[in-house]
């Protein structure tokens, strides 16, 4: 059984910082791509932030240079560091992990706010 399991999310006033983690289990970790993904109110599910098997990045523009994925496949986790955020980064983040076949978590709240 595949469980993507996210946590970290929370309120956190702008120009704040939140660490997202993603524990995945019953799968091969190292052989999936992973990536956060965000859906906020009366919004489509966007991609975030991507991590390929082999370590290859990339961002959506609008957290280019504020948000860091990374992946320690020890411990079969992806990470997602927010830094700098703003209100519009709120939304519900969603850990995906894909190799042929594609999984989601069941998602974590980020709020942003003063």
């Amino acid at each position: 059984q595949v469980q993507l399991v996210e946590s970290g999310g929370g309120l956190v006033q702008p120009g704040g910082s939140l660490r997202l983690s993603c524990a995945a289990s019953g799968i091969i970790f190292s052989l999936y791509n992973m990536g956060w993904y965000r859906q906020a109110p009366g919004k489509q599910r966007e991609l975030v932030a991507r991590i390929t098997s082999s370590g290859t990045t990339n961002y959506a523009d609008s957290v280019k240079g504020r948000f860091t994925i990374s992946r320690d496949n020890a411990k079969s986790t992806v990470y997602l560091q927010m830094n700098r955020l703003k209100p519009e980064d709120t939304a519900v983040y969603y850990c995906n992990a894909g190799w042929g076949t594609t999984y989601w978590g069941q998602g974590t709240q980020v709020t942003v706010s003063s």
